[in-house]
Parts: structure tokens; C-alpha cells; sequence
């Protein structure tokens, strides 16, 4: 992997990592595309560079993360299901990291739910994530088990499960954000162990590539994240919906004719 393409995976992690559009499946595609050789690195990058996008939320909402003990005890039990859901299925999931027509899919199929989204919860209860019982909570975090399979999106399928517990869209989708911070942390910890637990080495050239991919990442992500509040107010998600069908729908239309974009 180069700087150039680490820059750019970074880029696009950094952009989709929040928005309901799946970064795991746009990073998928994005090496695909690049020609970047899917290597036991390249897998830790595209994890490890996670670590960036969630600092960002942390330097955004620092208040709010010394707001009460309660407040991590909502994101715990919310962080359970898919902490148990991956240890289970890591290795199916890692299988489906190499299965970009099964992003394609998510990616239409997810597109279709988000157009009608909005019009499904038009009349939200509450404007704050203290309203939301444990077992609201541990219901979103249900939700987020959805997005073990790329193409899904953690965020699409969180900010909906938020949604279900009458939280407005600004109040759920900051609530996918904060719990993106102990699901993405122990992902990335889990991949590191992964990996040194298969005896391979990391050259102080991937040291400093992930070092700068996370640099990239966390500065990308800290204006995305900011724009994507603004624009969710304004639009809901009517307008990720049809990005989200445009894209899975030319992926889908590429595999028909046999243009197969293969991870490699």
C-alpha cells in the first residue's frame, strides 16, 4: 500500500464512517478499485483507521462524555449484542469482507428503507438520549448487529434502531456516534490481536502508514460529522437513500455485465 492509496482510504473512511452509507463497503470498494492486494495489513488499515473517526467524536462531544455514569452505562448494554454477535460470527463476517456484490446489494436494498425512513417515525418522543431506558438501549444495540455484514451500515442501522425508541434524528443518529466509540475501539483492538496473534510483523513503514491514515481519517471525519447533523435537520435521509441505490445499482448492473470489481 502506498501513501496515495492510504490517503485515500483514509479519506473515504473518514467521510462515510458516520453517514448512513457503510464505510466498510466503500472501503471495500475503494481497495478493489485502487488494485490494492487485500493483505493481512491492508485488513488491520482498514480497521485500525477507525481509531481517528471515533476520536473525532470524542473532541466534538467531549462534554457529553462527563455527563453521567448512566450515559455509559446505556452505551454498554448497547454495545453487548454486537460485541456478542462478532466474537460468533468473526469469521463469517471476515469472509464477507471479499464479497463486494453482497455490498452492492445492502447498499440498494438499504437505499429503498432510507427514502421511506423519515416518513415511518414522523413524530418523535424525545430530544435526548437520557429519555432512552437500558432496555431501549440494548434494543439499538439489536439494531447495530445489522451492520456486521458490509454494506449495511453501523450507522444507517443504529440511527434507525434510535429512531424505534422515539428519538428524534439529530438525538439517535448522536447516539450512533457515541456508541460508535467502545464498538469501534474493541473492533480495532480485536483486529490488532488478530493480528499479532498470527505471528506477523509490521514494518515501520505500516507503523507510519496507519499512524497517517488515522491523522487523515480523524481530520475528515470531524467535517463530516458536523455536516452531516446539518444536512439530517434539513433533508433526513432521503437523499443518502438515493446514493445509496445509485451506487449499489451500478455495482449491480457492472456484475451483469461481467465487469466484476474483485477484492484482490
Amino acid at each position: 500500500m502506498t501513501y496515495v492509496q492510504a490517503f485515500i482510504i483514509a479519506i473515504i473512511e473518514g467521510l462515510t464512517e458516520f453517514l448512513p452509507v457503510s464505510s466498510t463497503g466503500h472501503m471495500m470498494i475503494t481497495t478493489a478499485m485502487l488494485g490494492v492486494k487485500i493483505t493481512p495489513f491492508v485488513k488491520l488499515f482498514t480497521i485500525a483507521i477507525q481509531l481517528g473517526a471515533i476520536l473525532s467524536v470524542v473532541v466534538l462531544y467531549f462534554k457529553r462524555f462527563f455527563k453521567s455514569t448512566n450515559f455509559y452505562i446505556k452505551l454498554i448494554v448497547a454495545f453487548i449484542p454486537s460485541a456478542i454477535a462478532g466474537l460468533i460470527l468473526g469469521d463469517l463476517i471476515d469472509r464477507q469482507l471479499e464479497n463486494v456484490f453482497g455490498v452492492a446489494i445492502a447498499l440498494f436494498v438499504g437505499g429503498f428503507i432510507l427514502i421511506f425512513v423519515d416518513s415511518w417515525f414522523k413524530y418523535p418522543k424525545y430530544t435526548n438520549e437520557d429519555d432512552v431506558s437500558l432496555f431501549g438501549a440494548f434494543k439499538i444495540g439489536l439494531f447495530q448487529c445489522l451492520a456486521l455484514f458490509p454494506g449495511v451500515s453501523r450507522s444507517a442501522s443504529t440511527i434507525i434502531g434510535g429512531m424505534t425508541q422515539n428519538l428524534n434524528r439529530q438525538t439517535a443518529a448522536e447516539f450512533s456516534f457515541f456508541l460508535a466509540v467502545p464498538t469501534m475501539f474493541a473492533a480495532t483492538v480485536k483486529k490488532i490481536l488478530d493480528f499479532y496473534n498470527q505471528d506477523i510483523t509490521i514494518s515501520s513503514q505500516e507503523i507510519k502508514l496507519l499512524a497517517f491514515g488515522n491523522i487523515v481519517s480523524f481530520v475528515v471525519a470531524l467535517i463530516a460529522i458536523k455536516t452531516f447533523i446539518g444536512i439530517l435537520n434539513k433533508y433526513g435521509f432521503k437523499y443518502f437513500g438515493f446514493y445509496r441505490i445509485i451506487l449499489g445499482g451500478i455495482l449491480i448492473v457492472l456484475f451483469l455485465l461481467g465487469k466484476e470489481i474483485s477484492v484482490v
